[in-house]
């Protein structure tokens, strides 16, 4: 039996469940944790099939824990997640940009609130059910990849300091989601065939335009032109919040060919399109950088750098920038390069870092 206490997210889903049983198996002695953020538009009750960490959710996590003897907490973090993560993903959207709630909900609530209960549980350890790895790089610990690629999720863990790796466990990180579910049906967890949650969970019926509307109350979401490159304007768009560079649907413009957002102006409330090969870009600004090794080192090693999550690697060349950014240039021009999003910086298996993607450069 290990003593020392650890602290597990449990969401209600396949994985955290397993990542539970995983270490249950192990002897560890465990404290589950389900974190209340959003009740979502279909009430308080939180049965809209919509919504996060809803009732159900919390129900299936504290049928898990108990079947497999863990002890088992459900924690109110609505206000935070009201603050760190809606009021965010809703304002980069009102700014024109396109967030990434996953990274910062990653950060705030699944580690930040994690080791901060931990103190009062007095636990040693955090542990998850990501698919990544904890490793050591040059005598540095460092996130990996997890070994499934297709549900690697390292990308969103970019941002997690160094000095908390020594206390996280990622149990999934060498498992395939098939093996994942193979393994809660040997554990007989309840949730083994639960379906995957949405990409982003909050957002009702996956409607983005409906979720920032009724958040912001409609503030500033008005209608404006659409433009060409030269200032010409070819159609009208439903209010800029709704756009993100690169889309090519839904702009309601007939043309020769194709026509994709380029650009998103809210102050003169203004959408720019243009052709697929305006879209393409060889550089990038980031700021609010993160690196997990020194800057200097990382500029002599080669490393591959990704735009957005869904995204393939590519060589690329950073260089830091200031106090707080960096420059990254890619062999190959990358498309639809979006600020809000995340770049996340990797040699091989390892994270090396990333930050906030301000501008493509061109």
């Amino acid at each position: 039996m290990n003593s020392d206490l650890i602290l597990i997210a449990m969401s209600g889903g396949v994985d955290s469940s397993v990542a539970t049983a995983i270490l249950a198996q192990q002897g560890y002695k465990l404290a589950g944790i389900t974190m209340s953020v959003w009740d979502g538009p279909g009430g308080a009750d939180g049965k809209s099939k919509s919504s996060c960490c809803s009732i159900d959710d919390a129900d299936d996590a504290r049928r898990v824990a108990q079947k497999l003897g863990v002890p088992h907490y459900t924690m109110n973090v609505k206000s935070l997640f009201r603050e760190k993560v809606i009021d965010y993903f809703t304002g980069e959207y009102m700014t024109g940009r396109t967030p990434n709630p996953c990274v910062l909900c990653n950060q705030v609530l699944k580690f930040d609130y994690l080791f901060e209960q931990g103190r009062k549980f007095g636990a040693v350890k955090v542990a998850t059910g990501h698919y990544a790895r904890i490793g050591t790089f040059n005598g540095r610990k460092l996130i990996l990849r997890g070994v499934d690629r297709s549900k690697d999720q390292s990308y969103f863990l970019f941002s997690i300091p160094n000095s908390r790796l020594n206390n996280i466990i990622f149990p999934l990180g060498r498992f395939s989601k098939l093996e994942t579910r193979a393994l809660a049906i040997k554990h007989g967890l309840n949730v083994a065939q639960k379906p995957e949650s949405q990409e982003v969970c909050f957002i009702p019926d996956n409607d983005y335009n409906e979720f920032i509307r009724t958040q912001t109350g409609g503030k500033d979401i008005g209608e404006g032109d659409i433009v060409d490159h030269n200032g010409a304007i070819i159609g009208h768009h439903k209010g800029y919040p709704f756009y993100t560079i690169g889309q090519r649907r839904g702009l309601g413009i007939s043309a020769p060919e194709p026509k994709y957002v380029t650009r998103i102006e809210p102050e003169p409330n203004r959408i720019v399109v243009g052709n697929k090969s305006e879209l393409y870009s060889k550089a990038l600004l980031a700021t609010s950088m993160t690196w997990h090794l020194p800057p200097e080192e990382i500029q002599k090693m080669d490393i591959t750098a990704r735009i957005r999550y869904r995204s393939e690697d590519s060589p690329a060349m950073v260089t830091p920038v200031g106090d707080d950014g960096a420059t990254v240039e890619f062999e190959q021009p990358q498309l639809a390069i979006t600020p809000g999003q995340a770049v996340v910086f990797y040699h091989g298996e390892y994270v090396l870092g990333g930050g906030w993607i301000e501008k493509r450069l061109d």
